[in-house]
């Protein structure tokens, strides 16, 4: 199915199923522990093996040899398997460095070995006994050292933006501000770790394994192995968090595999914690600019951003500048961003890359502007609201409400506005009030499904979609039972499976959106073939209660299909909407501190999100979607940082000890408001995604309510007590 026109009426719109708060399907699973995650797939008559990694403790440099004479005689181990001696590998397309093969260190904890045993224990304390001689290299892992010497990446990644004279525009305004602001290196630290198993039928590999995006893993395993993709039959059914950390293949699968051929089992490999730091991807560290000019009304005449970050040779920027070309109006703009050579792990995808830094810091600068302007933050971002793509005037947004969301927000948050920074007090805590806009663009990525009605007109749903924790599972589920007139418990729903047909995938908050309209596209086929079974017209058919109708004759869906059933097949691809109208989700955050006056301690008393995010699915999936992203936006603005040693290259704090990120205490009431509406040129389910969009803006908001109750400016995240202490009013 093609769409390629604004999504009229249609079954989707009745709302029996579609737009309900549903309980998950996974969830009694899950809390039973019936769930098998990939590390814990086990089948009693099997004999399973076990694979520990080795990974480099240089960041830089080469391999000159390798021992492991003493490894190899280690009680229980059945092999060692070697980067040297297997030899470079090819890279897949989504891989930056290398995962495993070859002489060549390109980054710290790279895998440069991998011990399989008959335990876990035995293969742990085997890989200790490997003894690796290293010829290190020079490296540069300072993203503030290497600045001065960063690039302008090709305009594939995204070019230098301008639009009228903004330095002239700049110099003139009324008002101006000029700061830099730093974001740190960040880890996903999702609860489940890399984990995968491998087991070889001949030539054929199956993998059990955590993967947000089967068909990319699949597609970039076959080439790393250097065999047929239909070789390979990759399985994801429940995957313990990835935000984006779970995106591209990933050292586990390969190694699984590597270690299960040499050992003639199947072997199952999890990435200790410290690898998942350092061996696989993070966020990568900002430094942004921004400076904006305004009249003395508020009207913004001039903005403009420029980011730098840094990565290893080939990887990607961090497009932090994204948000600032679309969120406010302003006549004269541009953005930069330029790419510093690091010798640091991957930087790549992690919750919404790009807006989620870029926001961190343009919604500081818009306040800090506010406050020039002597005008309050939400009443200046209403001021500065346009309905059309700044860049691009003839280019309208397909629905935009940011307006609702910021009036709505504080309304319902108890807004008072800009006092006197550090006025209000409740005993030793210092009292403040923050607010950030938030936004995300509306990504489209093809989605294909297979549904297939049976004689008992339960209808079943088979795509490689995963479910990240997100509710894949649930909202696939309605969308098939509101497409056939079925109640919810008649529809069955298989993913993460690469025999099913390739979906989106998760990631960017394009999944829910795109998987369910790739599942409506199959149902719309699906009716087709049932009325034309029946010999009824398509245009003249409802499906109701189990069965088709048309006019005075009604047939049950289970007669409908016969004994054999019916299976069909589809996907969503995406026209040009998108290019012609600007396709965005919207929100606000509205936030209170309390600081504490006497050592800076910070902590976070209540918290609203007000989210436009289109038609919203389910609000209790969406809703456990957004509060996570709030509690991740707390982590951002307070705690999480990756350590870098300068000096050798490596995060220091790679673990959950030494990576603080929030928790229950940590988080106080939450409350998120869904806007009511709909998108019809997103997709044929009028929603977009909202996952992400709950995150962006978080920690604006915070560092915004920490300014608020203390009158000290932190600039350079986290803002931990000892930014706040030396401004913080005397205790006397």
């Amino acid at each position: 199915m093609q769409f390629d026109k604004p999504a009229t009426t249609n079954p989707i719109d009745r709302l029996t199923v579609v737009g309900r708060p549903i309980r998950r399907i996974d969830g009694e699973l899950k809390t039973s522990g019936r769930a098998k995650y990939a590390y814990e797939w086990h089948d009693p008559d099997i004999r399973y093996a076990y694979g520990y990694p080795v990974g480099s403790s240089i960041a830089k440099g080469r391999i000159k040899s390798m021992d492991t004479t003493a490894a190899k005689k280690a009680p229980g181990v059945i092999a060692v398997v070697t980067a040297p001696e297997i030899g470079e590998l090819k890279k897949g397309e989504h891989n930056i460095a290398r995962l495993f093969g070859g002489n060549e260190v390109q980054h710290y904890h790279q895998a440069v070995a991998v011990v399989v045993a008959d335990t876990f224990e035995q293969a742990r304390a085997a890989a200790v006994l490997v003894k690796v001689e290293y010829d290190e290299g020079n490296g540069v892992y300072d993203l503030a050292q290497a600045k001065g010497s960063a690039v302008k990446p090709d305009d594939s990644q995204q070019p230098d933006t301008a639009v009228g004279d903004f330095d002239a525009a700049f110099k003139a305004a009324a008002a101006r501000l000029d700061e830099t602001y730093m974001t740190p290196d960040q880890s996903q630290a999702m609860m489940e770790p890399h984990s995968s198993i491998a087991a070889w039928d001949g030539d054929e590999v199956s993998v059990w394994t955590s993967s947000q995006m089967i068909d990319w893993w699949r597609t970039d395993l076959a080439t790393t192995l250097d065999i047929d993709k239909e070789k390979i039959h990759l399985m994801s059914p429940f995957i313990g968090g990835g935000f984006g950390a779970k995106l591209f293949l990933r050292a586990d699968a390969v190694l699984a595999a590597l270690g299960a051929r040499a050992a003639g089992r199947p072997v199952k490999v999890a990435l200790p914690r410290p690898f998942v730091a350092n061996n696989t991807t993070h966020r990568p560290a900002t430094i942004q600019r921004i400076r904006i000019g305004a009249e003395r009304d508020g009207k913004i005449t001039a903005i403009g951003h420029e980011s730098w970050s840094g990565n290893l040779p080939g990887g990607p920027l961090e497009i932090a500048v994204n948000q600032t070309r679309l969120l406010y109006a302003g006549a004269s703009r541009m953005t930069a961003m330029r790419l510093a050579t690091l010798d640091l792990p991957e930087g790549n995808s992690m919750r919404a890359p790009g807006e989620a830094p870029g926001l961190m810091a343009l919604e500081i600068a818009m306040d800090e502007m506010a406050e020039k302007l002597d005008m309050d933050p939400v009443e200046f971002r209403i001021l500065n609201d346009t309905q059309v793509d700044p860049e691009n005037p003839e280019r309208p947004f397909s629905h935009r409400d940011l307006i609702g969301c910021l009036k709505l927000g504080a309304e319902r948050f108890g807004w008072k506005g800009r006092g006197t920074p550090g006025a209000r007090r409740d005993g030793n805590w210092l009292i403040g009030q923050g607010m950030a806009a938030a936004f995300r663009d509306n990504l489209l990525v093809p989605s294909g499904a297979r549904v297939r009605l049976d004689k008992d007109g339960v209808v079943t749903v088979e795509t490689d979609m995963t479910d990240i924790g997100t509710g894949s599972y649930t909202i696939i589920a309605q969308t098939a039972a509101e497409m056939l007139g079925l109640p919810f418990e008649k529809v069955a729903v298989h993913l993460g499976d690469s025999r099913f047909p390739v979906s989106s995938g998760s990631g960017g908050q394009f999944g829910g959106t795109c998987s369910t309209s790739g599942v409506y596209a199959a149902c719309v086929k699906l009716r087709e073939a049932v009325a034309k079974k029946l010999g009824l017209n398509t245009q003249d058919v409802s499906f109701e209660n189990g069965e088709v109708r048309s006019g005075s004759r009604s047939v049950p869906l289970s007669e409908a299909a016969g004994p054999d059933g019916i299976t069909v097949e589809d996907k969503i691809e995406w026209g040009k909407l998108s290019e012609t109208h600007q396709q965005s989700t919207f929100g606000a955050h509205f936030v209170e501190v309390g600081v504490d006056r006497a050592t800076g301690e910070t902590r976070i008393r209540r918290m609203l999100a007000v989210c436009a995010a289109g038609r919203i699915l389910n609000p209790i999936t969406a809703r456990s979607q957004v509060i996570g992203a709030m509690t991740m936006g707390a982590g951002a603005a307070l705690s999480e940082e990756l350590v870098v040693d300068t000096r050798r290259g490596f995060f220091v704090n790679h673990d959950l000890a030494g990576y603080e990120v929030p928790v229950h205490a940590d988080i106080p009431h939450q409350e998120v408001i869904f806007m009511d509406e709909t998108d019809p040129m997103s997709s044929p389910m009028k929603a977009k995604g909202v996952g992400e969009l709950g995150f962006c803006g978080v920690a604006a908001a915070i560092a915004n309510a920490i300014y608020d109750a203390t009158g000290v400016r932190v600039r350079d995240y986290p803002v931990t007590l000892d930014k706040l202490i030396g401004g913080l009013p005397d205790v006397a």
